[in-house]
């Protein structure tokens, strides 16, 4: 068994929750998918192939209780869509960062603690012990960003 699954249910059966067929299937989607930002369609159309008697509205209970037992992280892109994925940090550590495309919407993880200057700081002037925290950055990448600059020589 694959150890990141493992360790998720190991959590479930801390927090005295039922492992039923379908709780594992939705969880397996994570842990192998490659997508690591889902929405509950994506979860849906990843599980269906798996299971093809489990629902939407059972994905969405299913996430929805994930994310209340800290076994998934739900992130909010300003695009409408709430997107999901695995909180496989441990207690003491902090997620990764979020760079966004506001062009083609992408999502890049940054795995550098961009902020640990200012947590160090938070601390030291007022006294404040940081847990965790979440940064997400908005921009263009490469490719939109060529795009965008084409588009403006174009009406200039």
């Amino acid at each position: 068994m694959n150890i990141m699954m493992k360790r998720m249910k190991d959590k479930i059966k801390d927090k005295k929750c039922k492992m039923t067929s379908q709780r594992q299937v939705i969880l397996r989607a994570f842990v192998e998918s490659d997508i690591r930002h889902m929405n509950a369609e994506e979860v849906f159309e990843i599980v269906k192939k798996m299971s093809p008697d489990i629902g939407l509205a059972t994905v969405y209970r299913t996430l929805d209780l994930f994310t209340e037992m800290d076994l998934l992280k739900k992130l909010d892109f300003d695009d409408g869509c709430s997107r999901y994925e695995l909180n496989d940090r441990d207690n003491e550590g902090h997620f990764h960062h979020h760079l966004i495309c506001m062009g083609c919407g992408k999502v890049w993880e940054c795995q550098d603690d961009l902020l640990e200057t200012l947590e160090s700081i938070l601390q030291k002037r007022l006294h404040f012990h940081t847990v965790d925290h979440q940064l997400k950055v908005y921009g263009y990448c490469e490719d939109c960003e060529k795009k965008r600059e084409a588009e403006q020589g174009e009406h200039e």
